[in-house]
């Protein structure tokens, strides 16, 4: 008798131990990967430096119906072009393909995003045609416009302050991040200056 007590003492001991056991990796794993996950957003916004760490790298391919379409760009679409501008990580000497040139002017503006968070500094580009009554005449570094497009998470509908503007051909381009691998399709807007042919 005294021996089946014993063993099942034992038993009920092995038991807890290895349930206990069981139950802290259980509770410690999701602990480690939270820790995991926070340092690598933490990290990834580091990187991005505030500016486009939420930026739409591609988009559907739509432009503003009053965009008016370059007639005789420095790169057509359909040809093959380097990317020279950081807008975003992988976008610099990345190979890309024209989707679209148009005549406008573009601008870099400082604008809070709606949702809050901190102020975006000099984001490169917005176009005449996305910003909110834009009218004909161009707007002058120092005004303040209300932004009618989507590049960002917070951007539609954010009050922005005119950093730089610049009548020129902009492009739509597709390009392979260089630090992903990822395709990005129809990405808005790089300017003439920022492409070069491939050699």
């Amino acid at each position: 008798m005294k021996n089946k007590k014993l063993l099942l003492l034992v038993a009920t001991l092995v038991m807890a131990l290895v349930l206990s056991a069981c139950g802290g990796k259980d509770e410690a794993e999701p602990a480690n990967n939270e820790n995991a996950e926070t340092d690598t957003n933490k990290n990834a916004e580091e990187d991005h430096s505030g500016s486009h760490g939420q930026m739409n790298h591609s988009s559907s391919g739509e432009v503003p119906k009053d965009l008016a379409v370059a007639e005789n760009p420095t790169y057509p679409v359909d040809s093959q072009v380097v990317i020279n501008a950081n807008h975003m990580p992988g976008m610099d000497g990345a190979a890309a393909t024209i989707d679209g040139a148009f005549d406008t002017t573009v601008y870099s503006v400082t604008y809070t995003p709606t949702a809050g968070g901190e102020k975006v500094e000099d984001h490169k580009w917005v176009i005449h045609e996305e910003l909110e009554s834009a009218g004909n005449q161009p707007f002058q570094p120092g005004d303040e416009v209300v932004l009618n497009t989507d590049h960002m998470e917070g951007m539609d509908g954010a009050t922005a302050v005119i950093d730089s503007a610049e009548q020129t051909t902009v492009y739509m381009v597709s390009y392979t991040d260089t630090e992903t691998g990822d395709e990005v399709k129809n990405h808005k807007w790089v300017t003439e200056s920022e492409l070069s042919p491939i050699k």
